[in-house]
């Protein structure tokens, strides 16, 4: 007698995110395709370096960066000093 075999599953394409590195390029990058205003100011650039460290994923930029643009500036300078 012989056992049916029943079709496996097709593997699950697993979802890895690219990290990328927190340069200041890549931050002005995200800000132009993001934002309305298509900048941001050096403040603005460090802060989002600080929360993010050295690498983090395309949407974490870009998360930041739309995050930063509506904070208050006093809470982004806060942060800086």
């Amino acid at each position: 007698m012989t056992k049916k075999r029943t079709p496996k599953a097709p593997a699950e394409a697993k979802e890895t995110r690219k990290l990328t590195i927190v340069s200041e390029k890549s931050i002005k990058s995200s800000a132009a395709r993001v934002t309305a205003q298509g900048s941001l100011v050096s403040a603005e650039i460090m802060f989002v370096q600080r929360q993010l460290g050295r690498s983090a994923t395309q949407e974490e930029i870009d998360a930041s960066v739309v995050a930063v643009r509506k904070m208050k500036w006093a809470d982004i300078m806060g942060g800086l000093e």
